[in-house]
């Protein structure tokens, strides 16, 4: 927000200076952002002296003059008709920036050179006359900058504003909170109107039919203007703050803006159909062409203002191209609404339009201003465009605004900021910004918000207030008290903890993914339609349309972090990342719980050729092996891996899928992501992946680990080989020797898996190895031999199965 501290002195006596004003303001919240001189450009205009003029060799129309700025005498080519020969001129020299943007460089026109330009009113933004050169007073000193020769000065602090502060958009606004620092009394502009008929209720009318979004919309009429550019005054104060003007009308409107706060807008009241207006909302897909000239399509939440037939404005945004203000125009009808911001905030994002208007509506405006703006603007159009109020005024309020009581306790306010103020002074800072007070009793007050502070609605709000009047600086720094015994983390963050730990040994790097995901991700994941993961929870204020949901896997983020690093060339990657998923619940729109998953994703090369090895690509026995050691760090009992069946196999191929099994229950899945997949992610080389259960880990990882002595007597081993069902699991035949619980097996391990000639068809060759180890003696052969000889029989019989011939 740019105020000009010299439109700001209108309304409330400076006596701060310009370096005091820019630090108090910041401490009570306002933080100015920059400081700057709006004339400053004129520091390379100079003062000069014409000496000579003569005519332009080679142009009837323009002159070549001699110019003086005391050591210096620059050649200047100039086609004004009122140069003449001792006078004092502005002359712009090479490097200058003019208001309009132009920087002025050496030139030449038709054959002569000319080193500046002798500037007119207008050129320099110092008045309307543009019909020739800016003659100056002769009692001026030559080569002085025409920024010291006409004391021109006037500051501009550009305030970074909160989005909770919109009375503070406007010069009232800002000029409120000054003479609140400075303890001195401000100035309002004059907006009286004496309405002795209501002859406007004869000529036109207001109906809203969406009061959700317009809880009120006031207008006046103004006849027998003339359209025209703006005085000079006008013009400035809109330059001064970055607006464009444009004419008296729409000048008006604009700085009445600035001025107070309350965007206007003023349409010909010829082109409104029915002479009168209808505040609606958009029907779904309806055209519309905006002041810009672009046409936009409509949704049905949209609020637009119309005519008797057709849309004029979007409300709160832009007019139309079909009601703008032209040079024709001779009776204008001026709208002061009060619109929905949240209304207002959603049809700028959907059309794409952000403009001062809907910069202020989003944010709130005065519901109680609005007639108040509205007749100052009536006042000023009926001033600048020669025309008259026709008397009455239209004031549609189907929503009054209702002023809210809050008590606030002087004890709890100073208790929470740390200082000591006693009730007076609470009252008489609250009071300087508009609030009014009363005693309630001797521990609270009892405060009534001023209408043009939407932000506060809790005792909190007061107390914000209280403390930034007070000036932030002044809140003594104290910190917490702390207790000095420190707690233990919980179970759960001790497993996530060694989780990060094991995976970053084992080369994995951690991802961080947003929570959100989009609706086709169930699609991309081939779910069934009956699947859990579907009961998605949806986003009320997405930040785009793509994520628009509550994620049920942590698979699709993963997978576009894989994406976009491949986008980048890295396609080596191991990546984890532990997360929440969330599931809506079947009967309301609440979520019936939220899961915690361990997810890992491995592609590209295992590792990296060298001189040793051979560079080779990562497998589905590498994603497995990491699940394995991870298990295993955390000493989590009953792991058990088996192929899932390949109806379950939605996201990962069938036949390279196992599914995870903690002490019997399913707990995860290792497996290849399905190519079908991958495609719509656009990976082109495969990735496999691991997700688990935390919470599942949780409840099997034990809290302590019992440690047992080192072996005494040495192990002996024996290999079998066994002739199995080629589609039996090899984990079972392991198991069994497990479950046998005999003493002396202390460790079993799978080393060969062949299928082939001379094994028949429907077979495979399972070889294995069991160490022997007694904690007592050392095994004797004939001991080992037959405990071997009744395992494998043990296997023989249980599985059907062969040895080798």
């Amino acid at each position: 927000m740019k105020i000009s501290v010299s439109w700001l002195q209108q309304y409330v006596p400076l006596q701060l200076d310009i370096e005091a004003l820019v630090d108090s303001l910041t401490m009570v919240g306002l933080e100015v952002e920059s400081v700057f001189d709006r004339y400053a450009y004129l520091t390379t205009v100079r003062v000069g002296k014409v000496v000579e003029v003569g005519p332009h060799p080679n142009a009837d129309r323009l002159q070549r003059c001699r110019v003086e700025t005391g050591r210096e005498a620059f050649q200047v080519i100039c086609g004004a008709p009122n140069v003449r020969e001792g006078q004092r001129v502005a002359l712009a020299l090479p490097g200058t920036q003019l208001p309009d943007g132009r920087i002025l460089t050496e030139g030449v026109i038709r054959g002569e050179a000319s080193f500046g330009m002798i500037c007119s009113e207008m050129e320099l933004g110092l008045g309307p006359d543009a019909s020739g050169i800016m003659v100056l007073d002769p009692a001026l000193s030559v080569g002085d900058s025409l920024k010291d020769a006409l004391a021109l000065s006037d500051t501009v602090l550009d305030i970074d504003l909160t989005p909770n502060r919109p009375d503070c958009l406007s010069v009232v606004g800002i000029a409120r909170e000054v003479a609140a620092i400075q303890g001195t009394e401000m100035s309002r502009p004059d907006t009286g109107i004496d309405d002795r008929e209501d002859r406007i209720s004869q000529m036109t009318s207001v109906t809203i039919d969406a009061p959700k979004h317009c809880p009120r919309y006031a207008a006046r009429l103004v006849t027998g203007v003339t359209v025209g550019p703006s005085p000079f005054w006008i013009q400035d104060r809109l330059l001064s703050v970055g607006l464009r003007p444009i004419n008296n009308i729409v000048d008006v409107t604009n700085f009445v803006m600035m001025e107070m706060g309350q965007p206007l807008h003023a349409f010909d009241f010829d082109h409104l159909a029915g002479h009168r207006i209808v505040v609606r909302t958009a029907r779904k897909g309806e055209p519309f062409v905006t002041l810009d000239e672009k046409e936009r399509l409509l949704d049905e939440d949209m609020l637009m203002i119309c005519d008797g037939e057709k849309p004029v404005a979007v409300g709160g945004v832009m007019g139309g191209l079909n009601s703008e203000i032209e040079e024709g125009t001779s009776r204008v009808l001026i709208e002061s609404a009060c619109f929905s911001p949240v209304s207002i905030r959603r049809t700028a994002r959907k059309l794409g339009l952000g403009t001062e208007a809907s910069h202020r509506f989003e944010r709130g405006v005065d519901p109680a201003g609005t007639v108040e703006a509205l007749n100052r603007a009536a006042r000023l159009i009926a001033e600048l465009g020669g025309g008259r109020i026709e008397e009455g005024l239209i004031d549609v309020h189907p929503r009054p605004w209702q002023p809210k009581r809050l008590n606030l306790s002087i004890a709890e306010t100073n208790r929470l900021l740390g200082i000591d103020l006693s009730e007076d002074e609470m009252r008489r800072r609250l009071e300087s910004i508009g609030f009014r007070v009363e005693r309630m009793d001797d521990a609270s007050l009892s405060v009534l918000a001023p209408s043009f502070r939407v932000d506060v609605s809790r005792p909190e709000d007061l107390m914000e207030e209280i403390a930034r009047l007070s000036g932030y600086d002044r809140i003594p720094a104290t910190f917490p008290p702390m207790t000095s015994v420190a707690r233990a983390p919980s179970r759960k963050q001790e497993l996530r903890r060694r989780v990060r730990e094991a995976l970053s040994g084992f080369g994995f790097a951690e991802a961080i993914n947003y929570s959100f995901i989009s609706r086709e991700s169930c699609d991309i994941l081939r779910l069934p339609t009956d699947d859990p993961r579907r009961r998605m929870i949806g986003l009320l204020n997405p930040l785009s349309e793509d994520p628009a949901v509550l994620r049920t896997s942590m698979v699709p983020g993963l997978l576009d972090t894989i994406r976009r690093n491949i986008a980048w060339q890295v396609r080596d990657l191991r990546l984890f990342e532990i997360g929440r998923v969330y599931f809506d619940h079947e009967m309301d729109d609440r979520p019936a719980h939220e899961e915690e998953i361990l997810a890992g994703v491995w592609t590209g090369r295992r590792r990296m050729a060298g001189w040793s090895a051979k560079e080779t690509d990562c497998d589905f026995y590498d994603t497995k092996g990491t699940a394995e050691s991870l298990l295993h760090r955390l000493w989590i009992p009953g792991v058990v891996f088996t192929a899932m069946e390949s109806r379950q196999c939605y996201y990962t191929r069938p036949g390279r899928t196992a599914s995870l099994l903690i002490e019997d229950k399913p707990s995860g899945l290792v497996g290849e992501v399905h190519p079908e997949v991958l495609g719509r992610f656009d990976i082109k080389q495969p990735v496999f992946l691991f997700e688990i259960h935390l919470n599942r880990l949780l409840a099997s990882a034990p809290d302590t680990v019992t440690a047992r002595p080192l072996p005494k007597y040495p192990a002996t081993s024996r290999d079998v080989t066994l002739i199995i069902d080629r589609d039996l699991e090899s984990q079972s035949v392991l198991r069994t020797v497990v479950d046998m619980e005999e003493s002396l097996v202390e460790d079993v391990r799978l080393f060969d898996v062949y299928e082939g000639q001379p094994i028949p068809r429907g077979k495979k060759s399972i070889s294995f190895r069991i160490l022997y180890r007694s904690s007592e003696k050392t095994l004797e052969d004939e001991t080992v031999n037959r405990l071997h000889k009744d395992v494998t029989d043990r296997l023989l019989s249980v599985f059907s199965a062969t040895l080798p011939e």
